[in-house]
């Protein structure tokens, strides 16, 4: 052999040896993307934002999850996009060895079996190599070859076009291994509710549970939580004194503690903690409820309820905090909004029903429920009121406050002074609220008119 071609061969050699790992990667990839569930990307995107890491590293394993997601929401074309770059690997490791072969001096009848040998060979290996454990470890394999199917995906763009010509009903099956195996089960187990309740079986209310237990797999943690529009946060700065008095008046013994907004998250107080810190030690009430919080569970709001109520049990929690895909809060969810998907509404003792109709009292003023529209309003007061932001006398005492009310809270607004005076539901939302003329600002007003009338009167007469 000449030294004009061993350079060529130690180069054919290197580029061969590439291919090769190049086309075991594409394999493992393949089926790894199929095994992946979306509930365990979300899981990780929840413990890399609650984690002890530096923002770098965070922020690099956030971006690969993410990217990962992005796979998965098209696991099909990211397969078939793995399946295509592994064939072409294949059939050009074979086509580097023939060459090879042939610079070897090799006849010419030897080449193309050596390299169909190699290539078959290659195949082979890269079809025991692939994953055939759980869906963490396929995870981690996408993570750490991320950028790898990305460009893949880039080179091949028919195998995504592809998957969008096909039928509506595609997306839907764009499943893990795992995931698929769980909805045959779960149809199987609808299908022999049905045949029990076709039956009589069971007494009415007992079969809408089991319909309902069925059906909480395809409902999300979204679906079910306080948004954070209507959460009732505390400040970190609170007493305790001021946290007891608080939650008397809402009803609340779970309260979130937030400092600069509802996404700075400090922890969440309960109720039992600040009356067993104050109950023996009267000079705790000045104490800061920080003092006192508790480290919440936080949750993807993707998160379906199944998982959930499982996660709550496990962890020994009655409230969590929903996390959106940014890392921010979404809301909140207790273990009873997880129930209540099963049994139906539960209310308590102290729970009360929401009045219908407005009641007007003796002082004038207007006992209305919180859902009673602006319009209702303006007709009772014989008044305009100007708000386009809000269509509710609720939304409208939270917009003059700037918080959620609770039962006591007032505020004065376009002339009006709005108090909570009622709660109803288990969520403790305000159901009654108190309408009257705001005197002051009444009086304010009328002073002002007074003033423009007697300045109006002397400019006619300098006229």
């Amino acid at each position: 052999m000449s030294s004009r071609t061993l350079a060529p061969l130690i180069i054919l050699a290197v580029i061969a040896v590439f291919v090769v790992w190049f086309a075991i990667v594409m394999a493992i990839c393949e089926t790894a993307v199929t095994r992946i569930s979306r509930s365990t990307l979300n899981n990780m995107v929840v413990q890399v934002q609650t984690n002890d890491e530096s923002d770098f590293v965070s922020n690099r394993k956030l971006t690969r999850i993410h990217r990962v997601q992005g796979f998965v929401a098209h696991r099909h074309a990211t397969a078939a996009s793995c399946s295509f770059m592994r064939i072409v690997a294949n059939i050009f490791e074979g086509v580097l060895v023939a060459t090879m072969a042939q610079l070897a001096g090799a006849p010419v009848s030897a080449q193309i079996p050596i390299g169909l040998v190699v290539a078959l060979v290659v195949a082979i290996i890269s079809n025991l190599v692939r994953p055939r454990t759980s869906s963490v470890d396929a995870v981690h394999v996408m993570m750490q070859h991320s950028r790898l199917v990305a460009a893949c995906l880039t080179l091949t763009p028919f195998t995504l076009h592809s998957r969008k010509n096909d039928s509506p009903r595609s997306a839907d099956q764009d499943l893990s291994d795992d995931e698929e195996v769980e909805k045959a089960h779960l149809e199987q187990g609808k299908a022999a509710i049905e045949r029990l309740v076709e039956n009589r079986i069971f007494d009415k209310e007992i079969s809408e549970m089991l319909r309902n237990v069925l059906t909480l797999s395809d409902t999300l943690t979204r679906e079910i939580m306080v948004p954070r529009t209507d959460m009732f946060c505390i400040g970190k700065d609170t007493s305790l004194g001021d946290l007891l008095k608080t939650c008397s008046r809402s009803g609340f013994s779970r309260v979130p503690i937030v400092g600069e907004s509802i996404d700075d998250l400090i922890g969440v107080a309960y109720l039992k903690d600040a009356v067993k810190a104050v109950a023996f030690n009267p000079d705790a009430n000045g104490r800061s409820v920080e003092s006192i919080a508790r480290e919440p569970l936080l949750v993807p709001e993707s998160k379906p309820v199944d998982d959930l109520f499982h996660d709550m049990q496990t962890h020994r929690q009655h409230v969590a905090m929903v996390v959106d895909e940014y890392g921010g809060i979404a809301g909140l969810v207790t273990i009873e909004d997880a129930l209540e998907q099963i049994v139906g509404e539960m209310e308590d003792e102290h729970d009360k029903v929401q009045r219908q109709d407005p009641v007007k009292m003796a002082d004038g003023s207007w006992k209305v429920p919180a859902r009673t529209s602006l319009a209702d309003i303006e007709e009772l007061f014989e008044m305009d009121i100007d708000e386009d932001d809000v269509d509710t006398v609720y939304g409208l005492l939270t917009k003059a406050l700037g918080s959620v009310p609770i039962v006591g809270s007032t505020a004065s607004i376009h002339g009006l002074q709005l108090t909570a005076v009622d709660q109803a539901g288990r969520r403790k939302k305000v159901s009654t609220i108190v309408v009257q003329r705001d005197d002051m600002q009444y009086s304010t007003r009328g002073a002002d008119d007074e003033d423009d009338a007697k300045d109006k009167e002397s400019g006619e007469d300098h006229d």
